[in-house]
């Protein structure tokens, strides 16, 4: 799988996340200042309400575009044989009957982008799955939580 290719699918997905999370921000800022939204009393809360949330929609905004700029940045070099799991890597997972495709990226991890058929999840290193691929290297076992026990798998690739 081509890893520029999986850096434009993410970095799609945050430009839509982006371009919707900044327009609820300025829909909620033209509520909390609509004129038709003053407070009539003092229990009426509902500008005050509209300002928080557009503060916390527009906290959302500025984060995902720190991490379209941390993903724009992001060194997608090929790793030697022996190298280990680090930010940029792509990490495939096997069990004897699954496989689970992971990129290592800066943030905004859970995200999950198709590509090429393949689902890939995006993880962090601050993330608990995160911390075990890191350092990490080509056969080693990470354990995974699963119903009814844990499930073991071995670093089938990294790339």
């Amino acid at each position: 799988m081509d890893k520029a290719f999986l850096r434009d699918a993410i970095l799609a997905q945050l430009e839509a996340e982006l371009a919707l999370q900044t327009e609820a921000a300025l829909t909620s800022k033209d509520e909390a200042t609509n004129e038709e939204n003053k407070a009539e009393d003092k229990y009426d809360m509902r500008s005050q309400s509209a300002a928080y949330l557009a503060a916390g929609q527009a906290k959302m905004a500025t984060e995902i575009a720190a991490a379209l700029l941390a993903y724009r940045n992001l060194s997608l070099a090929t790793p030697s044989p022996n190298a280990p799991i680090s930010t940029g890597a792509l990490v495939t997972l096997a069990s004897n009957d699954r496989q689970n495709v992971y990129f290592v990226g800066p943030n905004r991890g859970g995200m999950e982008v198709g590509v090429d058929g393949v689902a890939v999840t995006v993880v962090t290193a601050a993330s608990p799955l995160g911390r075990q691929l890191v350092g990490r290297k080509l056969g080693d076992k990470v354990v995974l939580p699963g119903r009814p026990s844990p499930i073991e798998y071995v670093i089938e690739s990294i790339a």
